[in-house]
């Protein structure tokens, strides 16, 4: 049982839907901004005082937090800190996206405490940006970096985005080379995946993605030139200067506590998972779903094999015993001297190649053990 606790902030807005994305998001007024807000501010209260647990990072994310002003998110900031433990130097994040971060005043932010950045960019192409429905332009992007960086902050974090449309190795060179340049600390790279419900799968026939072989290079380039440039890939996804990992991101991957609030927030505390449905009005009525048990040894591979440092051998059997642990190295024997991964110091580690195929090798390791 953890006694640190990990909040994140669901902000839903967004100026447009993109159309790869299937999160909870939806545009909206003054007014229903305005109404979210207080009613999340009352709900973060409500977890305050059901809640005795010191809280060491705050993520608002989103949708677009810089859709509010900076001002309502220093207040949102400002409650969760009135009614929780909140530790001095805790990792306090704000996402932003660069049309409305090119005008958001950081510094205001940090005068509330946010000290870490994720700024959603994916790519520096112009082609690119449209392929995406992004609305903003390059020029955007260097603002809000200037703009971070004048306000104080140091940390901020750059999203790249893997196998958009009509997307190269060329056009992905040219976006890492500007994130090296940045002086980013922290890169998350994603592969784009087609989800139900968005309008690239609902149009996929139209659209020229990369295949899966020239995505996999793009993967694993980025992964060399990252690591050829300073930055350590800690998880499956992301890079970091040493020392400027997300600690707030940590907490998923290594099954600590962390709390969501909003609609469609997922929360883990004390070995439960439970979560708010993607509903504004069961949000508002405080409806939480239960969703069972968490950190079984299934789930605790699959989250541990996602990380760079992959599965201590000595954890899993002090976690689950000799038997499981055995298994797990027998299970795992198959990809070792195949390049998938390697066993140092009796942790069996995912490569870069490795993780191209991880949700294989997480599923069939777990099935054997």
């Amino acid at each position: 049982m953890s006694e640190k606790l990990g909040i994140y902030i669901h902000i839903p807005f967004c100026r447009s839907k993109c159309p790869y994305c299937d999160f909870f998001t939806f545009r909206a007024d003054k007014c229903e901004t305005e109404n979210y807000v207080n009613v999340l501010c009352d709900k973060i209260k409500f977890w305050g005082k059901k809640v005795d647990k010191t809280v060491d990072t705050i993520y608002l994310g989103g949708g677009t937090p810089s859709i509010l002003s900076a001002e309502t998110c220093g207040r949102i900031i400002d409650t969760v800190k009135n009614s929780f433990n909140v530790e001095n130097n805790a990792e306090i994040t704000i996402e932003v996206n660069p049309f409305s971060g090119r005008s958001f005043d950081f510094g205001e932010v940090y005068k509330h405490g946010v000290n870490r950045v994720s700024v959603g960019v994916q790519t520096v192409n112009t082609e690119e940006f449209k392929k995406l429905g992004r609305i903003h332009s390059l020029e955007d992007v260097k603002n809000t970096i200037e703009q971070i960086k004048s306000s104080g902050i140091n940390n901020f974090s750059l999203d790249l985005m893997l196998g958009i449309p009509d997307q190269t190795l060329d056009t992905l060179k040219q976006t890492l080379n500007f994130f090296v340049e940045s002086g980013a600390k922290h890169i998350s790279s994603y592969m784009l995946k087609i989800e139900e419900n968005t309008v690239f799968y609902k149009r996929k026939d139209k659209y020229n993605f990369p295949d899966d072989e020239l995505t996999a290079d793009m993967y694993l380039y980025t992964v060399a030139f990252l690591e050829q440039n300073g930055f350590n890939q800690y998880e499956i996804s992301n890079f970091a200067k040493s020392g400027f990992e997300s600690r707030h991101n940590l907490k998923y991957w290594m099954l600590d506590d962390y709390l969501g609030i909003g609609p469609a927030a997922h929360s883990m505390m004390d070995g439960k998972r439970f979560f708010y449905s993607r509903s504004m009005e069961d949000f508002k009525n405080g409806k939480i779903t239960d969703d069972g048990n968490a950190g079984d040894v299934f789930e605790y591979i699959m989250l541990r094999l996602r990380l760079a440092e992959g599965v201590d051998i000595d954890e899993l059997n002090k976690a689950f015993g000799q038997k499981i642990a055995e298994s797990f190295i027998n299970a795992a024997k198959l990809y070792l001297g195949s390049g998938y991964m390697i066993n140092a110091d009796r942790k069996y580690r995912l490569t870069p190649k490795g993780f191209l195929i991880s949700n294989s090798i997480i599923a069939d390791i777990s099935n054997r053990i």
